[in-house]
């Protein structure tokens, strides 16, 4: 009688005939009682408990897909603000070497004044040492060659002139003169010392060059 009722229980699930599963029906529309029909993998077919969960699937790989398409834009993110980073220190540390580098510039261009000064007093000496004149600008000499000596030390050397060829990158024409024998483009004289710091021009050289 028990095995009877049994099997009228079993014709009463409406799954199609590929279900194996043989269980009593739990859910509206027949859906069987059994681990395997809730996993969707006893061959019931259409049921609405399957059909949401291929609908929740979809929609779990939609939103697995747009959250590795958003860590991939953050990762691209992350490493564009970590390359202008670097290019960020680099110029910094680059601008800093060139500040330190140069640093003494604008003491050196004031100085460079005074050097000018030193040596138009220099200038009037004659060649007779003996003289008051020479007496009295003797301490200018020993002066101006302490200043020269100091600039030296901090990497500051007055611009070759006189018989070099004119560069406008290092020399400053203010005057040009016809010299019989000399090519045009050369410099005659050196009106100011122009002057470089290591690598640098502080004060091009004013000079007078042959046409």
């Amino acid at each position: 009688m028990e095995e009877k009722e049994n099997l009228e229980q079993k014709k009463t699930c409406h799954c199609d005939e590929s279900c194996e599963c043989n269980q009593e029906c739990t859910c509206e529309d027949c859906q069987c009682d059994s681990e395997e029909c809730h996993d969707g993998d006893c061959g019931c077919s259409e049921t609405p408990h399957k059909k949401d969960k291929k609908d929740k699937k979809d929609k779990h790989k939609e939103q697995i897909k747009e959250l590795e398409e958003k860590i991939k834009e953050l990762e691209t993110k992350v490493l564009a603000s970590q390359a202008e980073m670097i290019n960020y220190r680099k110029r910094k540390d680059e601008e800093m070497s060139r500040m330190l580098k140069y640093a003494n510039e604008d003491i050196v261009t004031e100085l460079l004044q005074t050097i000018d000064n030193f040596e138009r007093a220099i200038k009037m000496d004659d060649d007779n040492l003996e003289d008051e004149v020479s007496k009295f600008l003797q301490g200018f000499k020993m002066i101006y060659c302490n200043l020269v000596s100091v600039l030296e030390k901090y990497e500051v050397k007055a611009i070759d002139g006189v018989s070099k060829e004119f560069d406008p990158t290092y020399h400053q024409a203010v005057m040009t003169e016809h010299v019989d024998g000399m090519e045009p483009g050369m410099i005659i004289e050196v009106l100011q010392k122009g002057y470089l710091l290591k690598d640098k021009v502080i004060r091009p050289a004013m000079v007078k060059v042959s046409e």
